[in-house]
């Protein structure tokens, strides 16, 4: 059996569309028909179909002063995204060993995505009773530690946007569900700096977690410390898991470029 190159399955039109893309440099942030036609060696109506179908998904628009194209704000956006996505994993994972060997508590890395939580990594204690998130478990932000760090620097409006999505249910007795109750709640997270979760999800777990940031400052992530109330008491969470928390957090966002 001949074995096909993969230059056998190259869809001719997404390549075409590909080239136009990176034909933006930095010293040719605009274009026009006619030059991306001389650049590609393709025909100008060629060039303008591809065009405007980049144009309508966000991925180029047209400077309506001189008629030329750039590049859209949607390929900012998948920047960001590669950005966040492909550094973020690689490094927080080592300290979130470093921090598991200092609490000896399971310590998880997490993100939000439309109002839930989703947990990308985690380390796991060596205590024989220990809280274990599944990796890639879905599960809502109002409630939990992560997810209060993450929402915290949202406006009030995008707040009250995906709760409304999601809805509010109770988890527990020490659920919130009244949204103003939530606004005050989320104000002092952001204010201190960290969330604890009360047993807002689960009975009998408490977690403490802090907000990761990246080069833009923006928060991108959360790193949390999770464990059973018998070892959760509220002087130990103030005095050392707290501090350590925060420590970590801040030292994956410094190597994600955050300059405080």
């Amino acid at each position: 059996m001949v074995k096909r190159s993969r230059q056998n399955y190259v869809v001719q039109s997404v390549s075409h569309a590909l080239d136009v893309l990176e034909a933006f440099k930095a010293d040719k942030d605009e274009l026009g028909v006619t030059e991306l036609s001389a650049m590609l060696a393709l025909p100008k109506n060629n060039i303008f179909r591809l065009l405007s179908t980049l144009e309508l998904r966000g991925y180029i628009e047209q400077n309506k002063n001189t008629g030329s194209y750039r590049l859209g704000i949607k390929t900012f956006e998948l920047g960001q995204i590669f950005r966040r996505r492909m550094g973020l994993i690689r490094q927080a994972h080592p300290v979130l060993e470093e921090l598991e060997s200092k609490c000896n508590e399971s310590t998880y890395l997490a993100i939000i995505q439309e109002g839930m939580v989703v947990y990308v990594d985690m380390v796991e204690t060596t205590h024989s009773v220990r809280i274990v998130p599944k990796l890639g478990q879905r599960v809502p932000a109002y409630c939990t530690a992560v997810g209060k760090t993450q929402m915290a620097y949202e406006s009030q409006d995008e707040v009250e946007r995906i709760l409304n999505k999601i809805g509010l249910c109770s988890f527990t007795p020490n659920t919130l569900t009244n949204k103003e109750e939530i606004f005050e709640h989320l104000k002092k997270v952001a204010k201190q700096g960290y969330a604890i979760d009360n047993e807002e999800l689960e009975q009998e777990v408490k977690c403490i977690a802090a907000p990761v940031r990246d080069y833009t400052s923006r928060v991108v992530a959360s790193i949390c410390i999770s464990g059973p109330i018998q070892r959760m008491s509220d002087e130990r969470i103030l005095n050392d898991l707290v501090p350590l928390v925060k420590s970590a957090a801040l030292k994956i966002s410094s190597q994600l470029g955050y300059v405080t």
